[in-house]
């Protein structure tokens, strides 16, 4: 039996069909591109912030510790191990310093026990251009090795291209410890920053002088036998 004709049916030609497929399979691959697209850019993000963090410790770490450790305190060691009279090195951990720096976050003074406890703690570098001093007994001289600065025994500058003393620690006795303010590094800014900063020396003129030393000069002559 046939089936009956519609005339109002027609025919999808092969193209139609062809056209919508490829339709399809385009909106799928811009689908899919987009999602790789967005994923690429997930993960471009989360590495670059896990690399980040690092970055910025690096920069923005000594800062904060530095604030944290400016007021640390750390021991040198017991007093009897630097005995009177005499200037020893010591070597302690610079608190501003991490776990990772290693064997670079130690750092050096000379220590000089003058009497009971009264006591002189230098940096050990010359305050030239930081070369290391070196301590001689013999003649009881801070020598520098670079550029022939020298200093004496209390510190201050006996000859060469230094024109200042050696920089000092803040020093304190805890017990039987000698302790010093690491975390603050003796330099002219941190004396500049002091809280009680030491008073200038006023520097007078030649011709304010020559009065009193002249004064000084008839006193000496008054006072010598006829």
């Amino acid at each position: 039996m046939s089936t009956p004709h519609d005339p109002g049916a027609q025919l999808q030609p092969e193209g139609t069909t062809e056209a919508t497929t490829a339709a399809a399979a385009k909106d799928a691959l811009h689908t899919r591109r987009a999602f790789l697209f967005k994923l690429s850019l997930y993960l471009n993000g989360a590495v670059g912030a896990v690399l980040a963090v690092p970055i910025f410790g690096y920069i923005l770490g000594p800062a904060f510790r530095k604030s944290a450790s400016y007021n640390s305190w750390v021991s040198l060691g017991t007093v009897s191990e630097f005995p009177e009279g005499e200037t020893r090195l010591a070597d302690y951990r610079n608190p501003v310093t991490m776990v990772s720096d290693g064997a670079t976050g130690n750092a050096a003074c000379w220590v000089r026990h003058i009497e009971g406890k009264r006591f002189q703690v230098f940096a050990i570098n010359c305050a030239h251009l930081g070369c290391p001093v070196r301590w001689f007994a013999q003649s009881r001289l801070f020598l520098c090795p670079c550029h022939g600065g020298a200093y004496y025994e209390d510190g201050s500058r006996a000859s060469g291209p230094p024109e200042r003393g050696l920089f000092e620690y803040e020093y304190k006795l805890v017990g039987n410890h000698l302790m010093i303010q690491a975390g603050a590094m003796p330099t002219p800014a941190t004396e500049a920053c002091a809280k009680k900063p030491k008073p200038l020396i006023q520097i007078e003129s030649p011709s304010s002088a020559a009065p009193a030393q002249e004064a000084e000069a008839a006193e000496r002559s008054s006072s010598w036998p006829a």
